[in-house]
């Protein structure tokens, strides 16, 4: 069988490692870090994604090192609700729940579940070469390797893509993004849920990950800089929020928040070319308002996994994108509509957004909730 190179070791990168090792494929994985280090973020698994960690025996591990999720919510800047989504109903129709779990221990739970796959740290892509055989990659090592079946599993700044497809383009939101991780002990109120509280040109989102750590993400619009944003204000870009909010960012150590300005890829229609194929972010990176980053994904790694085992090269490729395509652009529309209402700075558009949340009917979040969690049968 031929062997697959796979290009970053992200979410997304190894659990295609993993669902094409279970398939039989030999696989070798190259990251441009030194080392794997854990961020300092979380990550929430919704139906989704945890439908193929389940199919790669993963579920269990999974739920023991994250938190379960029941509820999310979209609620004003002082927490009083919005909008609701209650998981209850895909719990039971899928009988799996939605988990949130800090981003390093779902790496490290995804590296441990490799049995064969050596993973390159230290090589960064410099070239694709196109050959009679396939690929020769040229590293930042000077190291040259070779492949038949390339996959680009490296981030929005794909090398691969920009190698293979460098037409396409990549938007910026205008928005600066905080991510933490701290101890603390939340409200029982709100527990086994995500809030995210949307206030003047920017939100607040927490989520429980583990029995003493609360996850947390901030977004603040900017006019014409990201230099005009700085994270030693973030207390006071959010001192109008709840109490709660405030104490979350107050009981975070400053050095360990991330800070990264949004972006998302513009959705483009070619994922693949002959023997080399976009997965994840390299394929459709999406701003991060539907939770669905990194599920995305984990999607894109099961099916494609299950194409390959199952037709030619070129065909399984085909294959794939026509089954995700739809689903990963709908995504990315729905994210960067979400991220231009949520930041809204003229007062009377807030309330009518405001309005239009509650009373929009449960049926159509669940319908929407429900294209979304549901994962093709192959």
């Amino acid at each position: 069988m031929k062997e697959i190179t796979i290009i970053g070791a992200g979410i997304g990168g190894l659990t295609t490692a993993i669902a094409l090792e279970q398939k039989g494929f030999k696989v070798r994985l190259y990251e441009k870090t030194e080392q794997l280090k854990p961020v300092g973020a979380g990550i929430i698994l919704a139906s989704n994604a945890m439908q193929v960690y389940e199919k790669l025996g993963l579920r269990k591990t999974i739920e023991q090192n994250g938190y379960p999720i029941s509820k999310m919510n979209i609620t004003k800047a002082n927490l009083k609700p919005l909008t609701k989504v209650d998981l209850s109903n895909f719990e039971q129709k899928h009988n799996i729940k939605s988990i949130a779990i800090h981003r390093g221990t779902l790496q490290q739970i995804l590296i441990d579940s490799l049995t064969s796959t050596e993973i390159h740290l230290n090589h960064s892509l410099k070239k694709v070469i196109e050959n009679a055989n396939g690929y020769s990659l040229e590293f930042n090592t000077k190291k040259q390797s070779q492949t038949s079946i390339l996959l680009g599993a490296d981030g929005i700044n794909s090398v691969v893509r920009q190698n293979l497809f460098p037409n396409k383009r990549i938007r910026h939101a205008n928005q600066i993004c905080w991510r933490g991780i701290t101890k603390y002990n939340l409200p029982i109120a709100f527990k086994n849920e995500l809030n995210e509280a949307w206030g003047e040109s920017g939100r607040f989102g927490f989520v429980q990950i583990n029995k003493n750590s609360v996850y947390w993400y901030a977004l603040k619009t900017f006019s014409s800089s990201k230099n005009e944003l700085s994270l030693n204000a973030i207390e006071k870009y959010f001192s109008t929020y709840n109490p709660v909010i405030k104490s979350i960012i107050a009981a975070t150590k400053m050095e360990l928040i991330n800070t990264a300005e949004i972006s998302d890829l513009k959705p483009t229609y070619a994922w693949y070319k002959k023997n080399a194929c976009l997965i994840g972010d390299a394929a459709h990176a999406t701003t991060p308002n539907m939770g669905q980053g990194a599920c995305q994904a984990v999607e894109d790694a099961y099916v494609l996994s299950e194409c390959l085992s199952k037709y030619d090269t070129m065909k399984a490729f085909e294959i794939y994108q026509n089954l995700r395509l739809p689903k990963a652009h709908q995504v990315v529309k729905t994210s960067w509509r979400i991220g231009k209402m949520a930041h809204l700075s003229n007062p009377i558009l807030r309330g009518c957004r405001n309005l239009l949340l509650k009373l929009t009917p449960t049926t159509i979040n669940k319908k929407q909730f429900k294209r979304i969690f549901q994962i093709p049968n192959l």
